[in-house]
């Protein structure tokens, strides 16, 4: 009797993170997990306990590479309201091939009506996102870039909403040329927020 072969666990998360990018939690059945990691379904049990609790690991492998994705925009910009811009027009001009729009929010859409750990987990992380902004916001009024009666909650919460709005058009399957025109519209939003020296 032959064993199966030994998986990579980061490289199974990942390869269900696409698929259930892609397809959605409900649409995403066993056997689509089976052929997008290479196991057979005792081993993906055995590994991940569930189909949810594989879905909420590659949602905390998705929401880490979005923190570490603005964590290096903040490293290569000149200011925080710089990072916000190209973390904006970045997302707007996403990877030919990549899975649409923001994970997290589909989530939050898919299991609005669930009560679920999955759809839970998506939101929190959503206020994680949420609160990284506020940071940058503060980091901006802190240094003078913005006035100092500026509303970090406020800003963070707005730039969200937008961040959300583009998640949904690229969802829709809005032209890309679209896309890009309003991630800079969202991008030149933050930086007209600058005080004026």
């Amino acid at each position: 009797m032959s064993r199966a072969a030994p998986y990579n666990r980061e490289t199974a998360i990942d390869a269900a993170l696409t698929l259930f990018w892609r397809r959605g939690f409900h649409a995403t059945s066993l056997k689509d997990l089976e052929r997008a990691l290479s196991m057979k379904p005792g081993s993906i049990y055995a590994a991940f306990h569930s189909k949810e609790a594989l879905f909420r690991e590659a949602l905390q492998l998705y929401r880490n590479r979005s923190a570490q994705n603005v964590s290096a925009r903040v490293e290569s910009a000149d200011s925080p309201l710089e990072a916000l811009a190209e973390h904006a027009r970045r997302t707007g001009r996403p990877k030919s091939g990549s899975p649409a729009g923001c994970i997290l929010v589909k989530t939050v859409l898919e299991l609005a009506d669930e009560a679920t750990e999955a759809g839970e987990d998506a939101r929190t992380y959503l206020r994680e996102m949420q609160d990284l902004f506020r940071s940058l916001f503060e980091q901006a009024r802190d240094t003078g870039e913005l006035p100092p009666e500026a509303d970090s909650r406020r800003l963070a919460r707005r730039f969200q909403s937008n961040m959300f709005g583009l998640a949904v058009e690229t969802l829709r399957g809005s032209p890309s040329e679209d896309l890009a025109a309003l991630a800079d519209d969202m991008a030149d939003e933050v930086l007209r927020l600058r005080q004026r020296q």
